[in-house]
């Protein structure tokens, strides 16, 4: 009896340490808003589903199709892929992302973004977001240097290109296992590479709109004192594990709507 009771009492000791991490884990996740994120990007994702229905299925998908869309864009494991790329992360650094994003300040960044990027799911304000990061760029680009340092401390263009080629590179994948057409690895890998230059050109320009519209409202201190927080440690780590997350999902995403198209495809032509 007493060694079971020894036993009971080293798991409580061991688990409580466990269930703290992932209560702090819960906190930042909602302070930094994913939930929200994600539901904006399910949005995007039935968009992009419309348009893969026209372009590779003539408009045929049908009840099927948007059934398997809404399969594929499931908000809880969209959210359990981001989280699984936190798991990692030190208690110190969770700790020091709630202390920055339970602040007012940065309560106000997360609320600006996803805002942002609400309003950028219209055509018009994107391309206005764009033109307005173009013509700063050419007519103050003193402007744009606090948005650039920001981008550059997150390697955040680079990191959007490596997510996007990766995204394509499976949805060929997917395509392929669904027996659409047949590709070499090889053969996948550069058709998605061929496309390098014109993701990076249009990457740069979304995101930096996007930074523009984001922090237009912050004042000089405000945005600084958040710049100066992505570049401690606790900011890169934040910063690495949300593109890991997010990349990771996109990733799943695209290959499984390339296979869903594939089959829908081959169902088709029967």
């Amino acid at each position: 009896m007493l060694r079971r009771t020894l036993l009971s009492a080293a798991v409580l000791l061991w688990s409580a340490p466990m269930a703290w991490a992932d209560a702090q884990l819960t906190v930042a996740l909602d302070r930094l808003g994913v939930s929200d994120m994600i539901g904006i990007m399910r949005i995007e994702g039935a968009d992009y589903a419309q348009a893969l229905n026209t372009d590779f299925l003539g408009g045929q998908g049908g009840g099927l199709w948007d059934g398997q869309i809404r399969d594929i864009y499931d908000a809880d494991r969209m959210y359990e892929t981001v989280r699984g790329a936190f798991d990692e992360m030190s208690d110190i650094h969770l700790q020091q992302i709630n202390l920055f994003f339970g602040s007012e300040l940065g309560s106000e960044i997360i609320e600006l973004e996803l805002a942002a990027r609400r309003a950028m799911m219209d055509e018009t304000i994107e391309d206005m977001a764009k033109n307005a990061y173009e013509r700063a760029l050419s007519e103050d680009p003193v402007k744009v240097g606090p948005l650039k340092d920001l981008a550059s401390a997150g390697d955040m263009i680079d990191r959007n290109v490596t997510g996007a080629l990766t995204a394509n590179y499976r949805f060929y994948s997917g395509m392929v296992d669904g027996g659409a057409f047949d590709m070499t690895d090889d053969e996948m890998l550069a058709e998605s590479w061929a496309q390098e230059a014109d993701i990076r050109i249009e990457t740069e320009q979304w995101l930096m709109g996007y930074l523009m519209l984001s922090y237009r409202p912050l004042d000089e201190q405000d945005f600084q004192t958040y710049l100066a927080f992505t570049q401690t440690q606790a900011g890169r780590a934040l910063n690495a594990a949300i593109f890991d997350g997010f990349n990771t999902m996109y990733a799943d995403i695209s290959y499984a709507l390339g296979r869903a198209v594939a089959l829908n495809m081959q169902g088709a032509d029967l």
